[in-house]
């Protein structure tokens, strides 16, 4: 839907009484003790953040990476390690029980306590990052295990630099990004700490410890003659409400994502730690780019602050910069919603051609670092990253790869080569990459059919047929179309249905294909059905996807 539509159905779209609800909600904040929101042509509603554009910054970078680092990954055991070691008889439950202990007696908090992160050495990954053609970094601010990764303000004892690694985070990767010349972001996900930690105040069921309690309802008394003595564990738990439906189902929560099915409602001083937290961490750090992994805003629709959240975002960047340089990125956006942030897309691409840009976020691994796929060598190649890039950046999107950090702060070498390979790839073809805009069409060939659809927050990743010599995908700049050939024919022919004579998305006939990389000019006739090539008859490396510059 065209953002002119859009606005024009925007009253009906945002329902009287939620206008109503947000209106008092505003009148209630000068009461409370919050960070001030910056002023400017921004107020925390829907319809003025429609206003947002999505700066040229972002559009033109096409490729950042991401480090989904925290102390979940100390355990090496994958993602949401912090929930799953609750949950009785489960895989992450067995892992913990044996490393650890029982989870009564050795929690989360105290996996946090363990981890060090201590050949953790920012500078040297970024640069890796660079290398690999990263035009943007992004780094976990906190996840939904409810520890900050920075000097948090709002989150004084339960952050990195009081205990774990005893570092601020973000202030070393912010400082990395920018000294390698790269925009700098930062994911926020601790708004579901709620009723994401209801498994840690569970308890087993059957066995030698059936009814005795996990550690998520401790409070701070209970700490007398411990190691976290004068801590309060519901500043990291924060569990002090009653419990959300179904708890113990694994399912449960992610039907609850949206604050609806029996999820326990966060309460205003909830809330309000929320709005006040992330406001500071966008103070101290100045982040290009907020990722929230959240339907719409963070706590939407019960509470108002990722409205306030992003109104003070972005007049913050008009104060500081003269002109909105600010991304936010969002799941599961109406249309409505689309205009107000960058849509983000969770392992999963778009079947078309965007009008607004998006990112599809995905990982080489599990989203906290796992060793069983170091072991089994089960990460996603570079060749299957630049297929998803091509495809991402052919349908006005942007690629965000995390590469799973381990517990001590270092990549093993798989990924290391991973990331490598990618780099060497992009330094022949991130031409037709950076700084481009979809075609007229973003593609053609059998992999455009049955395609995937998109499922909540994104998950059609790999539910695609693969790619074939047939399969071309199309960007342009500067009055060239970049084509990419996705697999190299085996007796180097390359027919382009597109740019036929007949095709109605040439304005005038071609004059020149070049091959990049090589450099080479590459014989062709374009007929009415399509253009016809034939590429080198020596195959280069890294020829899984090939771009040819059409003039």
């Amino acid at each position: 839907m065209k953002r002119r539509k859009i606005l024009q159905h925007l009253a009906a779209a945002i329902p009287a009484i939620g206008l109503s609800r947000l209106a008092r909600a505003a009148a209630a904040t000068a009461q409370r003790r919050l960070e001030p929101m910056a002023t400017g042509p921004f107020s925390p509603d829907w319809a003025s953040l429609t206003a947002f554009q999505t700066p040229d910054w972002f559009r033109n970078a096409k490729f950042g990476i991401w480090a989904h680092w925290g102390p979940q990954c100390e355990p090496e055991y994958g993602d949401w390690y912090a929930r799953g070691m609750y949950i009785e008889g489960s895989p992450a439950y067995k892992y913990h029980e044996q490393k650890y202990g029982h989870p009564s007696k050795f929690g989360f908090k105290d996996v946090i306590r363990r981890w060090r992160g201590e050949r953790w050495d920012p500078d040297a990954l970024v640069g890796l990052y660079k290398q690999a053609g990263a035009r943007y970094f992004v780094a976990l601010a906190n996840h939904h295990d409810n520890f900050d990764l920075y000097d948090s303000k709002y989150q004084a004892e339960w952050n990195s630099t009081r205990m774990g690694p005893r570092k601020d985070l973000i202030d070393g990767w912010s400082k990395a990004a920018r000294r390698h010349g790269l925009r700098f972001g930062v994911s926020v996900h601790a708004s579901h700490a709620w009723t994401w930690y209801g498994t840690a105040r569970l308890a087993d069921r059957d066995g030698p410890s059936a009814g005795v309690p996990y550690d998520g309802k401790l409070q701070s008394a209970d700490g007398k003659g411990t190691w976290w003595e004068g801590l309060d564990p519901q500043d990291l738990y924060a569990q002090n409400h009653p419990q959300s439906a179904r708890a113990a189902d694994p399912a449960a929560i992610h039907q609850q994502w949206g604050w609806g099915a029996g999820s326990a409602i966060p309460d205003q001083t909830y809330c309000d730690k929320f709005y006040n937290r992330t406001v500071d961490l966008i103070n101290a750090y100045d982040p290009d780019l907020v990722y929230f992994d959240d339907t719409a805003f963070p706590l939407w629709p019960v509470s108002d602050v990722g409205l306030r959240i992003a109104a003070h975002m972005y007049n913050r960047s008009i104060a500081r910069q003269g002109k909105l340089e600010a991304v936010i990125n969002g799941k599961v956006l109406d249309p409505v919603q689309r205009t107000t942030m960058v849509w983000d897309i969770e392992r999963g691409q778009s079947n078309e051609i965007e009008p607004l840009p998006w990112q599809t976020c995905t990982c080489i691994g599990n989203w906290h670092y796992q060793r069983e796929l170091y072991e089994k060598k089960s990460y996603k190649s570079a060749k299957t990253v630049v297929h998803t890039l091509i495809d991402v950046v052919s349908k006005n999107g942007n690629l965000l790869l995390s590469v799973p950090v381990r517990g001590n702060g270092t990549i093993d070498e798989q990924e290391h080569a991973i990331v490598e390979e990618i780099g060497n790839w992009m330094a022949l073809n991130g031409e037709g990459i950076y700084d481009t805009r979809p075609w007229s069409v973003f593609g053609e060939g059998p992999g455009m059919e049955k395609a995937a659809p998109l499922s909540a927050q994104g998950f059609n990743e790999g539910k695609n047929q693969p790619f074939t010599p047939a399969d071309i995908r199309f960007t342009t700049k500067g009055g060239a179309v970049y084509a990419f050939v996705m697999a190299w024919p085996a007796d180097g022919k390359v027919v382009i249905k597109s740019m036929g004579g007949a095709s109605p998305y040439l304005k005038q006939r071609i004059a020149r294909v070049e091959l990049l990389g090589p450099g080479s000019v590459l014989p062709f006739e374009q007929t009415a059905d399509g253009l016809h090539l034939t590429l080198p008859s020596n195959e280069p490396a890294l020829s899984y996807a090939v771009a040819l510059k059409i003039s």
